[in-house]
């Protein structure tokens, strides 16, 4: 029923689906009601949702290349396979899931799939954030852990991630031996479940309840470099903090709890889960947009920041207020760079800053934070884009103990401090960023203040990211028409400036793995990247410059956008 789909066999793998006895009646009318619509059929079934390194996302719904039960089902199958072939630790995995549509019935799927496998699994009760996820996996010593989220995505999507025993998402290497087992499961009949009854009568599904939350927040607050200074600080901070209806509000509460906040006011509205994100256009922290409710309420009663964290809880937004009044969004650099420096700086000042200590960051986040890092004499490596890689990093230096991780973050709203876990984690950075705005209002100053500070010393860094939609089978065919124009008709000058190094991530360059990306580095320090989304059907495209001031940094940044934006839409 399942063999190796070919393009132009959309609708007898339909078919194939709709002659199987054994579906479910909700899905067979599902499939029922699109007979008529060719376009949704071939969408549906032109080929199976991929496992990449991030695992299954796409839109809830029946078929191949949907997320439903059935694909959830095989994909979990190929990973019982992995884990009973390879799984270092044994037959165990641990499972959690956020607010989503499907997401608590995928979570139980893949438990009493791995449970037909004599996998013990162990799933949370009830939503929890990814990072906790990767902490669970360390601390039960599991093989392997399941998420099912799509993190920001819009309602319509979930998704199914994949973690290896060091509690990190599967690098490629380890996901392609996944996918390898997957390919194999080429009938429904082939995966292995037990009902949920029976799977806890043999003890096979076992409940994760608060012994872990206790031991994740525990985890998060020992990262803290000023936790005894700031009893007063943190009674004079006003933190506004909205969930997004996902995982991250009884964590997030309970940690600043934990840290002495004590004005914290939620956004009721978006306090509680709710898979379809009523009131925002997108659950992304990354948008102004989703803060409008949380904005009202700080401009109400004069809060100095309003942190927001996505579905999954793993990325988190701040927005802080300047002297008049008048808030201000930062960007994932901006406030990366902002905790890559009150937490070097904050280690100096206590004798604490390691001579080996590293800092980590992807190709397409800004350079500031790595200037930062190497003025406190620290180690600074660039990976490729996703938290995996970062989560990598700090395996490899445990296992070598030639450098010790202390910060890792990506322009996408990711970071983590310390090594609880292997993934990014809007918990600790929600902790510390309330933390440094309470450190610096003790100084008279703001986030705002202390960010301009840098810009004077290391250079007034601006960034951007253009990220163009383009949806079904022809949109993935034209992104792949336009990096291949880029990668054999490299520009030799941009925006009036000479490309002096243009570095094509397929051929595995700085021993990281091979991969669709292309960077163009100039001679003014700009550069730009365009990259495929692993997990959206879209091209983005960053832009980084430097400048000496704020407004020729805009202008330069615009400039070289234009002109990249241009040649790309041609």
């Amino acid at each position: 029923m399942m063999a190796a789909i070919k393009q132009n066999d959309a609708n007898s793998v339909y078919r194939s689906w709709l002659n199987y006895e054994k579906l479910d009646e909700e899905t067979r009318k599902e499939l029922e009601a699109i007979s008529d619509q060719p376009k949704e059929i071939e969408d549906r079934f032109y080929k199976e949702l991929e496992f990449g390194t991030g695992g299954l996302r796409g839109v809830i719904g029946a078929g191949t290349n949907r997320m439903n039960l059935y694909t959830v089902g095989r994909a979990t199958q190929g990973l019982a396979q992995y884990i009973l072939e390879k799984g270092a630790n044994g037959p165990l995995a641990v499972i959690a899931y956020d607010s989503r549509h499907k997401s608590p019935e995928f979570a139980l799927e893949t438990a009493l799939v791995l449970a037909g496998n004599g996998i013990t699994a162990y799933v949370f009760e009830t939503l929890r954030p990814t990072p906790e996820l990767s902490f669970a996996v360390r601390e039960l010593k599991a093989s392997a852990g399941v998420v099912i989220t799509a993190s920001h995505n819009p309602p319509e999507y979930n998704g199914y991630k994949v973690y290896g025993p060091d509690g990190g998402q599967l690098v490629p290497e380890a996901a392609g031996q996944v996918t390898e087992y997957i390919s194999r499961v080429t009938s429904f009949d082939q995966v292995r479940r037990l009902s949920r009854e029976e799977a806890e009568a043999k003890g096979l599904l076992r409940w994760i309840g608060a012994e872990i939350d206790r031991k994740y927040t525990d985890a998060v607050v020992s990262v803290s470099p000023n936790r005894t200074l700031l009893e007063k600080a943190a009674d004079d901070l006003h933190i506004i903090y909205t969930p997004l209806h996902g995982a991250g509000n009884m964590p997030v509460r309970e940690a600043l709890r934990r840290m002495g906040f004590r004005k914290v006011e939620i956004v009721a509205e978006q306090e509680h889960p709710d898979p379809q994100f009523s009131t925002v256009k997108s659950p992304n922290p990354e948008e102004r947009e989703a803060f409008t409710l949380a904005l009202q309420m700080a401009r109400q009663s004069n809060a100095d920041i309003v942190i927001g964290t996505d579905p999954d809880c793993d990325r988190m937004g701040a927005v802080v207020r300047d002297e008049q009044g008048s808030y201000h969004i930062l960007t994932g650099n901006q406030a990366g760079a902002l905790l890559v420096h009150y937490l070097l700086s904050s280690l100096k000042e206590r004798n604490q800053l390691p001579a080996n200590g590293a800092v980590v960051k992807t190709i397409v986040t800004s350079e500031m934070g790595a200037e930062i890092a190497r003025s406190y004499g620290m180690h600074t490596f660039d990976t490729l884009t996703g938290f995996k890689y970062i989560g990598q990093k700090i395996s490899e230096f445990e296992a070598s103990g030639a450098y010790r991780f202390l910060f890792g973050y990506e322009e996408s709203y990711g970071y983590l401090a310390g090594t609880y876990c292997r993934d990014k984690d809007a918990v600790v950075a929600s902790v510390l960023i309330c933390e440094a705005a309470a450190y610096y209002k003790m100084q008279g100053k703001t986030l705002l203040d202390v960010l301009e500070d840098l810009y004077r010393q290391y250079g007034y860094f601006q960034e951007r990211l253009e990220s163009l939609t383009m949806k079904g089978k022809e949109g993935l065919e034209q992104i792949r028409r336009i990096m291949e124009d880029w990668r054999n008709n490299p520009p030799a000058t941009v925006a009036g400036m000479k490309v002096v190094q243009a570095e094509d991530y397929l051929n595995g360059l700085y021993g990281l793995p091979k991969e669709n990306v292309l960077k163009y580095k100039l001679e003014d320090r700009s550069w730009f990247c365009l990259r495929p989304s692993g997990t959206e059907p879209k091209l983005k495209i960053y832009f980084g410059v430097c400048g000496t001031s704020g407004e020729e940094a805009a202008g330069r940044l615009q400039r070289l956008a234009d002109e990249v934006l241009a040649n790309v839409r041609k």
